[in-house]
C-alpha cells in the first residue's frame, strides 16, 4: 500500500506530471487557449465595430438595406454582450471584487456601442422617412446612456426634431 502512495511522487520527480509541463490548445503559447480574447472573434466589441464600419461603407455606396443588416448585427451583438457582462457582474458580486469591476467596465463599453448602433440605425430610418421605427431606437439610447449623457441629449434632440416630444430639454 505504501508503494501506491509513492507512484505520484515518482511521476512528479520524473517530470511526467510537472506543473510546468502544460498542454495548450495551440502550441506552446499559453495565451492561445483564450479563444475569445483575440480581436477578430465573434463575441467582441471589435466585431461590433467592424459591423458598424461595414454599415458605414455600405451607406456611402448607397446600399441601405445591406447597411441596415450590418447595423442590426452590431446592435444585436452589443445587446448580447451587455447582457452577458451584466449577468457575470451580478453573479460574482460579493465573491471576487475584480470580476464585477471588469464586467462593469466591459458592460459600459458594450452599452455605449449598443447606443452607437441604435444611433446609426435611427439615422438610417430617419433618412428613409420612417420615424416610427427610429423613435424606439432613440428612446432606447436615452434609457441605455441616460438623458444627461451626450448620446442621450442627442437622441432627445432627434426625438424633438421628429415631433415625438414637444418639450425641449434644457440640458441641451
Amino acid at each position: 500500500m505504501k508503494f501506491l502512495k509513492l507512484i505520484p511522487i515518482i511521476f512528479i520527480s520524473l517530470g511526467i506530471f510537472s506543473p510546468t509541463n502544460n498542454l495548450y490548445a495551440d502550441g506552446d503559447d499559453p495565451n492561445n487557449y483564450k479563444v475569445l480574447s483575440n480581436t477578430n472573434k465573434k463575441l467582441s466589441i471589435t466585431n461590433i465595430q467592424d459591423f458598424l464600419k461595414e454599415g458605414d461603407t455600405l451607406i456611402k455606396a448607397g446600399e441601405f438595406d445591406k447597411a441596415k443588416e450590418s447595423f442590426d448585427k452590431a446592435r444585436n451583438l452589443a445587446k448580447q454582450l451587455a447582457g452577458f457582462y451584466g449577468d457575470l457582474n451580478g453573479s460574482f458580486r460579493g465573491l471576487d471584487a475584480r470580476i464585477p469591476k471588469e464586467m462593469a467596465e466591459k458592460g459600459k463599453k458594450s452599452l455605449k456601442i449598443w447606443a452607437e448602433s441604435n444611433k446609426r440605425l435611427a439615422a438610417l430610418y430617419k433618412s428613409k422617412n420612417q420615424p416610427e421605427v427610429a423613435v424606439p431606437l432613440l428612446v432606447e439610447i436615452i434609457r441605455l446612456m441616460s438623458p444627461t449623457s451626450s448620446e442621450g441629449k442627442e437622441a432627445y434632440k432627434n426625438l424633438f426634431q421628429l415631433g415625438f416630444v414637444e418639450t425641449p430639454y434644457r440640458g441641451l
